[in-house]
């Protein structure tokens, strides 16, 4: 032994398209266990895809089996949206949502447009059940996905499947991730699935 852990990844369910490189290709998943998915948008200019990757090195190297799954349709507004008429609409396919229902927490890494953040984590949740952490670079609040429907841990009166447990904003797309952002994803993580009661 060395001081690592050493985890078996299957690094794509297909062969990956579009831009990015590594895992970071539209439409892959990366299987590392059944607990924790991090959901990336379609790699492309204005979805650097750097964040996710590190975000799901640091929370491996403290333990926590993550897998992850770039988006085939990541890119543009969903039709739900306010802006949905001058974009390429955001979908997400059947067998992704197939594949969210069967984890516990999700980790959305989103970008710095406050409503296209909120639309596209209402879109995910509308269709699946599970706990998702937000992570993105513009500030948001619960109360921001409350008023358009989306449940949250402190309230269960939206219309969405899956609801939001926790945020993290700051995190800038195409920038490195800053070690203490990182810390709060691993904390807030372990709280929500794992009940750490010691996590921040």
């Amino acid at each position: 032994m060395i001081g690592r852990n050493t985890h078996m990844v299957q690094c794509r369910m297909g062969g990956g398209m579009g831009l990015g490189g590594g895992l970071a290709q539209r439409g892959t998943f990366a299987d590392a266990g059944r607990d924790i998915i991090a959901i990336a948008m379609s790699p492309g200019k204005r979805h650097i895809t750097k964040p996710i990757c590190e975000i799901t090195y640091a929370m491996r190297e403290a333990g926590i089996k993550t897998s992850v799954m770039v988006l085939n349709a990541g890119n543009g507004v969903p039709p739900e949206a306010p802006s949905s008429g001058v974009s390429v609409l955001f979908g997400i396919e059947e067998k992704e949502v197939e594949i969210l229902n069967e984890f516990k927490l999700g980790i959305i890494h989103l970008g710095s447009i406050r409503n296209h953040i909120n639309y596209k984590a209402k879109f995910i949740l509308d269709l699946a059940p599970i706990d998702a952490i937000i992570a993105c670079q513009a500030p948001v609040t619960l109360e921001d996905f409350e008023k358009i429907g989306v449940r949250t841990i402190n309230n269960d009166n939206g219309t969405t499947k899956g609801r939001i447990v926790d945020i993290i904003s700051g995190i800038i797309r195409g920038q490195s991730c800053p070690q203490e952002k990182l810390d709060e994803i691993i904390s807030k993580v372990k709280r929500n699935v794992y009940h750490d009661s010691n996590s921040i």
